[in-house]
């Protein structure tokens, strides 16, 4: 092995920065060799439209994925939510580590929960599934809220309910573990309140794939529990026919006994912004242990839920 140094390509924002540093430490651990960080800005960085409008699929993603292609870069970190479901056969997704905390989080004025918010609370998010998941349990529980599209990382988020022009914000817990801000959450949103996005709170790992021994080496960060998971997700909303700026939620999580894990759990929800309609369901079945397992579960599930209307649901689609 080379003691030349590993270039790894990351967006610039403070949490991909974070995100890929922690990546690039276990990295030189596993490889001996030092990793330097390649900054490169993506569509979605420099784009001041709602991610909905400019389509949400491989806007944060492209740019990293040419670099790979281009060999500038020898490997990328990304965000695993933000990948487009169909893997392009040139790069190889050689790690999804462990997984960090996928719910998503209320970060509100004087610490309150999101049960606790005033009537007409403002609640800021970017994103079409929070909404319509926010918007549908305050129907089904009587609370009265209005859900308000922002953008922006993770200050001018929370800087939106400091300057006091919202009542809260929807945020992913991961985002603010790896950033070390999880001291700011008023509330965790339970996940049978809001399922994350498919993927959420995990990271991918790319290459070539035609490096080999760079594919096995980073292979030596990948969870097999937090893959099929993640995998069965993706196969969910692959087969829903939905881009990542679509309103499905979707949570794989292993029932245990112990420490015996017996199954593994998919859910998954679709639904208008306004929370008025929405199809979830969910299957158990046993841990898959390759990768056309998994997809096979995100299939069934998705094939059940279309069943219901699901379809019909989704963005464009319900116009």
């Amino acid at each position: 092995m080379t003691d030349k140094a590993l270039r790894l390509g990351t967006r610039r924002s403070k949490l991909a920065m974070a995100q890929s540093g922690q990546v690039a430490d276990a990295v030189s651990r596993v490889t001996g060799r030092p990793v330097e960080l390649v900054e490169i800005t993506t569509y979605g960085d420099v784009s001041r439209e709602a991610l909905a409008q400019i389509g949400g699929t491989g806007v944060f993603v492209t740019a990293l994925r040419d670099a790979l292609v281009r060999g500038e870069v020898d490997f990328a970190v990304h965000s695993l939510k933000d990948l487009p479901t169909t893997q392009p056969e040139e790069l190889a997704l050689a790690a999804v580590p462990v997984r960090e905390d996928p719910r998503d989080v209320i970060v509100a004025r004087d610490a309150l929960k999101f049960t606790d918010l005033p009537r007409g609370a403002r609640i800021g998010t970017g994103s079409p599934r929070r909404m319509a998941q926010l918007n549908a349990y305050a129907r089904t529980h009587g609370l009265d809220i209005e859900t308000v599209a922002i953008r922006g990382n993770v200050d001018t988020r929370i800087g939106y309910v400091h300057e006091g022009r919202l009542d809260a914000v929807v945020l992913a817990a991961a985002g603010l573990n790896r950033i070390g801000r999880t001291d700011e959450v008023t509330d965790f949103l339970s996940v049978d309140t809001v399922l994350p996005a498919p993927g959420q709170g995990a990271l991918a790992i790319e290459c070539a794939a035609s490096d080999a021994d760079l594919v096995a080496a980073l292979g030596e960060l990948d969870d097999p529990h937090t893959r099929a998971a993640v995998t069965a997700e993706r196969s969910l909303l692959a087969a829903l026919e939905a881009g990542c700026s679509a309103p499905v939620g979707a949570l794989a999580d292993l029932l245990t006994d112990g420490p015996v894990i017996k199954e593994m759990r998919l859910r998954g929800v679709v639904g208008t912004t306004d929370g008025s309609r929405m199809v979830q369901q969910s299957t158990t079945g046993s841990v898959p242990l390759t990768h056309d397992g998994a997809m096979a579960l995100g299939r069934e599930l998705a094939t059940e839920m279309l069943a219901q209307g699901a379809a019909g649901l989704m963005g464009e689609r319900a116009h």
